[in-house]
């Protein structure tokens, strides 16, 4: 390594800060890109600012726009779907359950999933929407 004198200009650059900030950077990015990844999209409809259910509730029933049925994030047909919250039932008596269902789709299909839920005797239904921002 060649000794720098005085008053002579660096004819290098030292990158290791560069790089270690460059390390950073990317490590915080991997982690917030990973962490934002929650479940299913849907365009939830608008509602008040009432009090809501979802901080006890357990299963959530999702209906996409195509009309695709998930039980928390897996997809479910109609008679899968009552056979696993039947099986839930029967584990939890009184099993707290939400409906989320996209603002475009039919009002038939949400209406399939909350008579599946009264013929098996779920009382604890919550339906989700989003709270309008004033």
């Amino acid at each position: 390594m060649k000794v720098q004198a005085e008053n002579e200009p660096y004819d290098e650059i030292n990158i290791t800060p560069m790089l270690d900030l460059a390390y950073v950077l990317l490590v915080i990015f991997i982690i917030l890109t990973t962490a934002t990844v929650q479940g299913i999209k849907v365009n939830l409809p608008k509602a008040s600012a009432q009090p809501s259910l979802a901080e006890s509730i357990t299963k959530a029933i999702t209906i996409t726009a195509d009309g695709t049925i998930f039980l928390d994030t897996y997809a479910v047909s109609m008679t899968e779907l009552e056979t696993q919250l039947r099986n839930y039932k029967a584990v939890t008596p009184d099993l707290p359950v939400i409906v989320k269902g996209d603002a475009k789709i039919q009002y038939e299909r949400v209406i399939e999933v909350l008579d599946l839920l009264g013929r098996l005797e779920i009382t604890q239904v919550g339906l989700v929407t989003q709270r309008i921002v004033k």
